[in-house]
């Protein structure tokens, strides 16, 4: 079993969703019916970035390392190409 830490940008407004799941495909639907009041007003959401653990620990622990200064810098420079095609 996988854990993914995955990133969603609003392709709106181009902010940034950091979270983690144990289902993904599941996770991405939940988000687009708004089933998390948290985010029920920033759709629409594209996935541009996710990453697998075979722990939830590691998945937690990238989650909230993204949501730093330092981890949304390493965003930024992971992205760099992405945000730049766009």
């Amino acid at each position: 079993m996988f854990f993914y830490t995955y990133v969603l940008q609003n392709t709106v407004n181009k902010s940034l969703y950091i979270g983690y799941t144990s289902n993904l495909k599941r996770r991405l639907e939940e988000h687009e019916t708004n089933h998390r009041f948290t985010n029920k007003f920033h759709k629409p959401f594209k996935l541009i970035y996710y990453e697998a653990c075979t722990k939830m620990v590691d998945a937690k622990r990238r989650e909230s390392y993204f949501k730093t200064t330092q981890g949304k810098r390493f965003l930024k420079i992971r992205l760099n190409e992405y945000q730049r095609t766009k």
